[in-house]
């Protein structure tokens, strides 16, 4: 299996979209992709358009939020939580929820997952998991 391109993420959230506005069936992850595009209405343009989607560069120093990179991490934490993994996520993400809510529960836990994932490839090595739980659960205090 390979890994989705930049392009087949932007198509898949873009699609999830047009989906749940014409309230068609959605797939089990496209529903997931969804709750967390209703959340962000503020996506609604880039979604809109796919072809702009794709050719669109979300360059750091614009300084605007890329909304796909934004989604996935959603689905990521969502997936991460929903199988434990890594163990720990779960608990670790209920506690946060409990002082937060879901959504801004999930905008802390992105700031650990973006930092695992920045260290892991600006020092070559695997990602953190350890590292990024107790990030999660500093987020906590």
């Amino acid at each position: 299996m390979f890994p989705p391109s930049s392009h087949d993420v932007r198509r898949f959230f873009c699609e999830a979209y047009r989906k749940q506005q014409a309230g068609e069936i959605l797939g089990p992850m496209e529903a997931i992709a969804a709750d967390w595009i209703a959340l962000h209405p503020e996506y609604a343009a880039p979604l809109s358009d796919v072809e702009a989607a794709v050719a669109r560069d979300y360059a750091v120093e614009s300084g605007q939020t890329n909304p796909f990179l934004h989604l996935s991490m959603h689905l990521s934490i969502s997936e991460q939580v929903s199988i434990d993994q890594p163990r720990g996520i779960r608990d670790a993400c209920n506690a946060l929820e409990a002082k937060l809510g879901q959504h801004e529960a999930h905008h802390r836990i992105m700031e650990c997952l973006g930092e695992m994932i920045w260290n892991s490839q600006r020092a070559g090595v695997p990602p953190d998991a350890d590292a990024y739980l107790e990030c999660v659960k500093l987020k906590q205090k």
